[in-house]
């Protein structure tokens, strides 16, 4: 699969729909709950400088949310939108960056190593989501591996605190589509 070519950030805010989406698809992941959300705050913004000023005003859009649901959407909403991302060592991502960003994630040594990781991974997984209805784990991989990874999920999952979990995967996503940014503009 071809990488996307960002289009300038100044094309942005007058770009159609479809092109919106497809920025917003790659630097966070395919959400039409985010397109609802941020697609008409991007039209009447200032202009961005940068792909990063972009995606801070993403997050920030989503801090919103998740300070007052009931101006910009539910907490539903959010939910679906931080939903959106793959859960951690899932054998099917849809997202090319979520695939490339996770493949270390992938391998780890021996094959019972991996399938015994593999199997504890995913059981975090589903107490996280158990322990977070609506929620899934969000974080910035950014290299880290599995023992690492999966010990910041036990210790999320033990402080128990939803608010704060919902305002850790949304700067999870804004650190991850920073660095999609920054990759995504070598590429071109």
């Amino acid at each position: 699969m071809a990488s996307m070519i960002l289009p300038p950030i100044t094309s942005l805010q007058v770009a159609g729909d479809d092109e919106i989406k497809s920025v917003l698809d790659a630097l966070f992941e395919p959400s039409q709950h985010l397109h609802l959300i941020a697609i008409p705050h991007i039209r009447i913004s200032t202009p961005f400088s940068s792909y990063s000023s972009l995606i801070e005003y993403v997050g920030y859009l989503l801090f919103l949310l998740a300070e007052s649901s009931t101006i910009l959407g539910s907490r539903a909403e959010l939910h679906a939108i931080l939903g959106s991302h793959p859960r951690l060592g899932e054998k099917k991502v849809e997202s090319a960056q979520s695939r490339a960003e996770q493949a270390h994630l992938n391998t780890s040594g021996t094959s019972s190593d991996e399938e015994e990781e593999a199997a504890r991974l995913k059981a975090l997984n589903e107490e996280y989501e158990a322990r977070f209805p609506g929620l899934r784990y969000v974080v910035f991989v950014n290299g880290r591996g599995r023992d690492v990874v999966m010990q910041d999920m036990r210790e999320r999952i033990d402080r128990g605190d939803i608010f704060a979990e919902e305002k850790e995967a949304i700067q999870a996503m804004i650190d991850i589509a920073l660095d999609r940014a920054k990759k995504l503009q070598a590429a071109n």
